[in-house]
């Protein structure tokens, strides 16, 4: 279906602006189904840019040419699934197009969609709400689905469609190598950080599209994508407005590694990959250290919102008390939900009262 001339030309005009295990946490499916796999964190979809060195060896006619200090030569880039190298990247997400049009209702039109990362072709599910925009808007970023069985916008739909109700456009993003997005082989062994390189483009592209008034735009991550709040909160602070994370997983990356790629010998491949190059955690903390959000918790700018229940089969409650501890004593303003008996995948009528306090979180907060 062609999109409608009124918010065609809306969009065309912001857009014209710029360019499987089953022992893991799982997303929601289908509202509630949930799916096997285990989690990840999140890294470049390509080299970390760094700046060129701006010193050199001074020669002359008359003196050989000294050999540069240590200091004097250029840093090694930094390590592709270390949050430095997330830091030093270089953000291009623009050029959002929609697609065919399916799923719509009487509250907001729903499409097809697709936005550029960094090189890398993103696809999504946009939903539009009816009326005349700007609107604020979300960045939804899933929890883990095997990317084999993985179809486009399959998960979160019902947060995308309470909050496109209460009025918000609502990008739910595949991720790379999901769904009709491109693909980057390197991304499980750069401990998938490309997924935050995703998160934050899809939050430029919305910033560029004149139904969106870029000034409320935020980010809501489950499970995995939870990793991917917190990695994007320090990636690039002031790019959301507030976010929200639901049943995240550790904001340690030792700790995912451990109970989700070590252990899994279906991914044994990308755990050698990664300790090739880093070491194991037990010998080279700091290196580890410097791929956990947690280690940058001082740059983290926004409110965040954490739900998590206390029967959760994945993610360990602790988990988030931990980063809730971490970001307090950065003096961070983070508030955690906690729900007895709540599992990993929230069901009625505590998803109900989540929902509310999420929209009540960004109404707060986005204005």
């Amino acid at each position: 279906m062609r999109t409608p001339p009124a918010l065609a030309a809306g969009l065309t005009a912001g857009l014209l602006l710029g360019a499987c295990s089953t022992a893991g946490p799982t997303d929601d499916r289908a509202g509630g189904t949930t799916g096997g796999g285990p989690t990840a964190y999140a890294a470049t979809s390509g080299p970390p840019t760094t700046a060129p060195s701006t010193t050199a060896p001074s020669t002359t006619a008359t003196q050989p040419t000294p050999t540069p200090s240590t200091s004097s030569r250029p840093k090694p880039a930094p390590d592709p699934a270390s949050i430095a190298a997330l830091i030093a990247t270089q953000y291009d997400g623009g050029n959002l197009k929609l697609g065919r049009e399916r799923g719509s209702t009487d509250a907001y039109r729903q499409y097809f969609a697709t936005y550029e990362s960094n090189g890398l072709t993103i696809s999504g599910r946009i939903n539009i709400p009816r009326g005349t925009g700007p609107f604020p808007a979300v960045v939804l970023a899933h929890g883990y689905v095997d990317p084999a069985v993985y179809t486009n916008g399959e998960t979160m739909l019902r947060e995308r469609d309470y909050l496109a109700r209460q009025g918000y456009v609502t990008l739910h993003i595949d991720y790379r190598n999901h769904a009709q997005s491109d693909r980057d082989p390197r991304n499980d062994a750069n401990l998938r950080a490309g997924y935050t390189a995703d998160a934050i483009n899809a939050g430029l592209a919305l910033k560029k599209a004149q139904v969106v008034d870029p000034d409320r735009v935020a980010l809501i991550g489950r499970s995995m994508g939870g990793g991917v709040v917190y990695n994007a909160l320090v990636v690039r602070p002031g790019l959301f407005r507030a976010a929200v994370a639901y049943a995240p997983v550790s904001s340690d990356s030792v700790d995912n590694f451990d109970k989700w790629v070590r252990r899994d010998a279906s991914r044994s491949g990308a755990a050698r990959a990664v300790i090739g190059r880093l070491g194991t955690p037990e010998a080279q903390p700091a290196a580890w250290a410097a791929t956990s959000p947690r280690t940058y918790f001082g740059r983290v700018t926004e409110p965040l919102l954490i739900h998590h229940g206390t029967a959760d089969e994945d993610c360990p409650l602790s988990w988030s008390r931990e980063s809730v501890a971490a970001l307090k004593a950065k003096g961070k303003d983070v508030e955690l939900r906690v729900y007895p008996g709540g599992r990993h995948t929230l069901t009625s009528p505590q998803w109900d009262t989540s929902i509310r306090r999420t929209e009540a979180f960004l109404a707060d907060h986005l204005g």
